[in-house]
């Protein structure tokens, strides 16, 4: 039995076709309705699964083709993320034999496929355990790395990109002096394709490692948004989907996690880290002119727009570039329109954790730094147009 796979996103395509052909199907894939339409005549399929979201040409001209113009009646089967009633009504009307909606589970997907056209032949390999999810949008995250090699959580990583088809992990090793890479290029092995190394030789500091992974996530067509999450993953992977699931429903560029304490959250810090956190974020709004209360969460995900704004150039500071971004944000589209384009999201879980690279010292320095960046990011109106006045030398 054959199944021709029709999507624009590759992160959709890969653990698809994984697990038909675990199940004793031939499978072809296809990145674009032109692609899928070639490979319709030289391979001969017994199903066609084809999304509906995909750019330049949408999937219901496949379904057209398939059944309009070579009146074929062989199954065809939608996979997309659009739910308006009226594109599922025509689909249904030009003859689709199922209609399934993302996100949903590979385990349904192989169920229905069975349905429609039987099983395939006996599995060569084992099929996987893992009950991994087809998601309706794909997301970048990039890790910074600085000597993570005792720290670093691999398993909690793996195990994540394993059940979510949608995720590709980015992690930048920051000129780490231990083991670090090595221990990322064997968290990548057999995850080629949802794990990347991006390798600095020289140290420069968590903003630049951000900023060159950002910047090089960017370069997939495939990801609708890009994010970064902290390496000890003192806030966890569901979290960072929680944040995920808010950006794709709604018309923030940007959400960013808030370790706000509230009930039925697990939120812990240092007592004088808390003191000193609370200082830091009441200059950062004196600062900003705007109401946030946690900048400094190493949690975000932002729209793909977003990035050419807050990351072509570099940053002032090694640690406080999350003031940065909002800085450029703000100069970019305005204060009201940039405060109505970033959510703060309160986190259900984030804990301190040992041997966190910020010190104290560190913390007492980070005011100066604040006073660095409001001198340097200075707005000044003429025609009612932002324009950002900043050093030429960068520190």
């Amino acid at each position: 039995m054959k199944v021709l796979a029709i999507d624009d996103q590759q992160l959709v395509l890969l653990p698809l076709e994984r697990r038909l052909k675990e199940l004793g199907y031939e499978v072809r894939t296809a990145r674009s309705v032109k692609e899928g339409i070639e490979a319709f005549g030289d391979f001969g399929p017994n199903l066609v699964i084809v999304d509906m979201n995909i750019p330049d040409v949408s999937g219901i001209e496949m379904v057209k083709f398939i059944r309009l113009e070579v009146q074929s009646t062989i199954p065809v089967m939608v996979l997309s993320g659009i739910t308006d009633d009226k594109l599922i009504v025509e689909c249904y009307e030009l003859g689709i034999d199922d209609y399934m909606k993302k996100p949903l589970s590979l385990d349904e997907v192989s169920a229905r496929v069975k349905r429609l056209i039987g099983p395939g032949k006996a599995p060569a390999t084992k099929v996987s355990s893992a009950n991994t999810i087809i998601q309706k949008r794909c997301v970048g995250v990039v890790i910074p790395c600085y000597n993570e090699e005792k720290r670093l959580l691999s398993k909690e990583f793996t195990d994540f990109v394993d059940r979510h088809s949608g995720y590709h992990l980015c992690f930048v090793n920051d000129g780490s002096r231990d083991n670090t890479l090595e221990v990322l290029h064997e968290l990548k092995k057999g995850r080629e394709d949802y794990v990347t190394v991006y390798n600095c030789e020289k140290n420069g500091g968590k903003a630049e490692a951000v900023r060159l992974g950002m910047l090089h996530m960017a370069n997939y067509s495939d990801l609708d948004y890009i994010g970064f999450l902290d390496a000890d993953l003192s806030t966890d992977l569901s979290d960072f989907d929680d944040l995920t699931k808010t950006i794709e429903t709604s018309n923030f560029k940007i959400v960013s996690g808030s370790r706000i304490s509230r009930m039925g959250a697990n939120i812990t810090k240092e007592s004088a880290r808390k003191i000193i956190s609370l200082t830091i974020n009441f200059i950062i709004r004196k600062i900003l002119g705007m109401d946030f209360k946690d900048t400094q969460c190493g949690a975000k995900i932002m729209d793909k727009e977003i990035i050419p704004i807050a990351f072509n150039r570099k940053f002032l500071t090694r640690w406080l570039f999350d003031v940065e971004i909002f800085m450029r944000m703000r100069i970019h589209y305005g204060s009201t329109k940039a405060q109505n384009y970033i959510c703060e999201q309160p986190l259900k879980r984030w804990i301190h954790a040992d041997g966190s690279k910020l010190s104290m010292k560190d913390s007492i320095k980070i005011v100066f730094q604040l006073a660095q960046i409001g001198w340097n990011y200075r707005i000044k109106k003429n025609n009612n147009t932002p324009m950002l006045m900043i050093a030429n030398t960068l520190s």
